[in-house]
């Protein structure tokens, strides 16, 4: 994992300020005329080409350890930059030049404060540690990069996923209007056929067609309403007629077979709801049964229908939350309730979900025109 990137003021001042004190405290101790000072100098120039250049720079420094101990903070911190930059091979390969470049000082200047043997323990246990420290550094590092695209990548899959769910979504509610949308052009064809070939009709019976013209345009304008933006695939689909709220009878017959207790309480008295509103409502009540016998098995769901033309149509749907642990936990990616959110905001409603008291409730408001 090569990275060239641009080293900060604040590397650069500590670089100056840590490799710069030890330099000089070590020249200070072990000063033996001019080399020691040169090399001095050229050590901490090195010490600094290792925030840009980290091998040729630890390299440099190393080659200067071999000739004098002021020489060591440069090398050694070039250790730990290879090994925290630069791959295993040349991490070690850095290191074991470390080694021995100050074994061959300690044969030509050694200290008398120390035996060989312990100094080559010394230096060994120094370059293995900071081979380890570096290696460290460079795993978190290529760690937080794999978590940092893992988490993009999750964004984006999950980006797609919402895209493909409305897309879906848009393509379905396209063919369910595509059939009551032809349905009322059909009958306005044919009430203003009637128009054209009985210019005799009585006045009664002119107004009548008009009247039901008028009102078939009117729904026909409410249907295209709804698909005008939506996407649609020609292919060769056969699609059955969708289900209405006058189907839910037979949802909770299927739901109480599974096992799953669901009571309807339906105050709209049949008051003759939209077939677009009844075809979205219905959905909303699959989902909202079918999200309570995935996450709260057993649990009994109340629905209620509430509403009257000219107002909108609330439905709200409860069911009780499961106490943590009694349920298995099924996976679910949310797209289920964002095709719905999409659904009925197309038709013109709202819908809002949220867990509050115990219970987890679904509610929609759709319109419903006089």
């Amino acid at each position: 994992m090569n990275e060239k990137r641009s080293p900060r003021p604040v590397h650069v001042a500590s670089v100056l300020l840590g490799v710069g004190t030890l330099t000089a405290v070590t020249l200070w101790g072990q000063a033996d005329g001019g080399l020691d000072v040169a090399v001095a100098v050229v050590s901490l120039v090195a010490a600094l080409a290792q925030l840009w250049w980290p091998v040729p720079g630890a390299l440099a420094a190393t080659l200067l350890a071999a000739l004098s101990p002021v020489a060591t903070p440069a090398a050694t911190m070039g250790a730990l930059q290879v090994a925290s930059r630069r791959r295993f091979p040349v991490a070690a390969a850095v290191a074991v030049a470390g080694m021995a470049a100050h074994l061959v000082q300690g044969l030509w200047r050694p200290n008398s404060g120390i035996s060989s043997g312990w100094w080559l323990l010394l230096i060994c246990a120094a370059y293995g540690a900071l081979f380890g420290w570096g290696a460290l550094l460079r795993s978190r590092r290529a760690l937080l990069i794999s978590l940092h695209e893992r988490a993009g990548r999750a964004e984006a899959e999950q980006g797609r996923r919402v895209a493909e769910a409305r897309m879906a979504e848009r393509r379905k509610l396209a063919w369910e209007m595509h059939d009551v949308l032809a349905h009322r052009l059909s009958l306005v064809a044919t009430h203003a056929g009637a128009l054209e070939y009985r210019p005799d009709s009585s006045p009664e019976q002119l107004a009548r067609a008009a009247g039901v013209i008028r009102s078939g345009v009117h729904q026909a304008l409410e249907e295209l309403r709804q698909v005008i933006g939506l996407l649609r695939e020609e292919d060769d689909l056969g699609l059955e007629p969708q289900p209405t709220l006058a189907d839910l009878p037979r949802l909770t017959a299927d739901a109480r077979q599974a096992g799953q207790a669901v009571r309807i309480d339906d105050e709209t008295a049949d008051a003759g709801l939209p077939a677009a509103t009844a075809r979205t409502g219905y959905r909303v009540v699959q989902e909202g049964v079918t999200n309570a016998r995935k996450h709260a098995p057993g649990q009994p769901v109340e629905v209620l229908l509430r509403g009257a033309p000219g107002a909108r149509l609330l439905i709200d749907i409860r069911n009780p939350l499961p106490a943590p642990g009694s349920a298995p936990t099924v996976p679910g990616s949310g797209v289920g309730l964002i095709g719905l959110t999409e659904r009925v905001r197309l038709a013109g409603g709202q819908l809002d979900h949220q867990s509050t008291g115990g219970q987890f409730r679904l509610r929609a408001w759709l319109p419903w025109p006089e």
